[in-house]
């Protein structure tokens, strides 16, 4: 015979404030767990999504960001010569020569300085990034000192917001223009006119070059043609990739961190619910002789207080799980230990995260609770009812 659920839920209602600690205890740590893995997950689908698939990065062969490339003109020229470069209304090919270097700025509210990607662009640079509107303002003149920022950026930073001036590669820029990037890697940069960002930071090289293919299908074509030409040092990449790339470094950090940080945490959360069952098998020692003298077996017993353990651990998992998706509403800045440059990304809980949090809690309900109801299902029924 099985003994019911009901059964089981009526004994972890009789004990409410044990109940309550031991859950509340394996909420807090899945909170922790759900946390960290939203992080890594917010910050993979910003940088993932700052990329275009039909969109290619060429950039120097080695190189793992933009600001370590260098790409010359006379090779920016070769690559913009493949036939398998899209062109645009005007006839003329989709590509971006680009100059991307790193400023120091305060942050608004305090003396801290953060890196803060400078992004050089050419006209098409806009047609290039679909997901970036102009929100406030309007777009940079070329051949000016005017820059639009990101509006992580603007919001965050002093001297970056609408109107305001920024003095860096050695002349002063106006803030013409305030950009959303639709929560992507963009939003934490700031724009200007390609030719004039070469000029004030007296570069001579461009450090990547940005193309849309005509046929995403050419992709490999392409990039085995750039790579084997003779004449460049270069190499492509999707730049779906590419921005996934980017995410990876700081991504497993956050994960190891946070795991490392949930699993301590988790032994706390383990030995109270052992203790809680201990106590439960203790205080319950006549019932446990009267159910079995009823006929219900050892393994109804084991899994009767084993399912009181996971009920445990599934309500502190779901108790967590909706605190922490209420932290999806903050976005978070900080360093990109990849491109040591300032990113703005939000807290992201997906499915795979809610599955992990669940089995996660689940699994401590199970590890708390084996042994206490091991250790009831192994009580003979004589010397139960007489220690009643």
């Amino acid at each position: 015979m099985k003994l019911p659920l009901g059964y089981i839920v009526r004994n972890l209602a009789a004990r409410k404030l044990t109940t309550i600690l031991t859950a509340g205890g394996m909420a807090l740590v899945v909170y922790v767990y759900a946390t960290v893995l939203m992080l890594s997950a917010g910050l993979q689908k910003t940088l993932v999504a700052t990329g275009q698939d039909d969109n290619v990065v060429v950039i120097r062969r080695g190189s793992q960001t933009e600001v370590q490339s260098s790409v010359d003109r006379a090779s920016a020229a070769i690559v913009e010569s493949l036939p398998d470069i899209a062109t645009g209304e005007d006839g003329e090919r989709l590509a971006s020569r680009e100059p991307v270097v790193l400023i120091s700025l305060p942050k608004r509210g305090s003396t801290k300085p953060s890196n803060i990607v400078i992004r050089g662009v050419t006209q098409h640079g806009l047609t290039l990034r679909p997901q970036v509107h102009i929100v406030e303002g309007r777009m940079f003149r070329p051949g000016t000192s005017e820059i639009i920022a990101g509006r992580s950026i603007a919001g965050g930073f002093t001297g970056a917001g609408l109107g305001e001036t920024l003095r860096f590669g050695q002349r002063d820029w106006t803030v013409v223009g305030v950009f959303d990037a639709g929560r992507t890697g963009f939003d934490s940069e700031i724009w200007g006119d390609a030719e004039q960002m070469m000029q004030a930071f007296r570069r001579l090289n461009y450090s990547a070059l940005i193309f849309r293919l005509a046929d995403t299908q050419r992709f490999d074509a392409v990039r085995k043609a750039i790579e084997a030409d003779p004449r460049l040092n270069l190499e492509a990449k999707r730049e779906t990739r590419f921005y996934a790339d980017q995410s990876e470094g700081l991504s497993k950090f956050i994960s190891y961190l946070g795991v490392s940080i949930s699993v301590i945490f988790s032994i706390g959360a383990i030995i109270g619910a052992m203790i809680t069952m201990y106590a439960s098998v203790a205080s319950r020692t006549a019932e446990i002789g009267t159910l079995r003298a009823l006929g219900f077996s050892r393994a109804a017993i084991l899994v009767a207080f084993l399912a009181e353990s996971l009920l445990l651990g599934l309500t502190g998992g779901v108790i967590g799980l909706v605190a922490a998706s209420a932290m999806q509403v903050f976005t978070i800045s900080t360093m990109n230990f990849q491109t040591f440059a300032e990113i703005a990304f939000s807290f992201t809980l997906t499915p795979r995260i809610v599955v992990e949090s669940l089995l996660f809690a689940v699994t401590m309900g199970f590890v708390g609770g084996f042994l206490p109801a091991f250790r009831a299902a192994r009580m003979k029924i004589v010397d139960a009812l007489r220690a009643a």
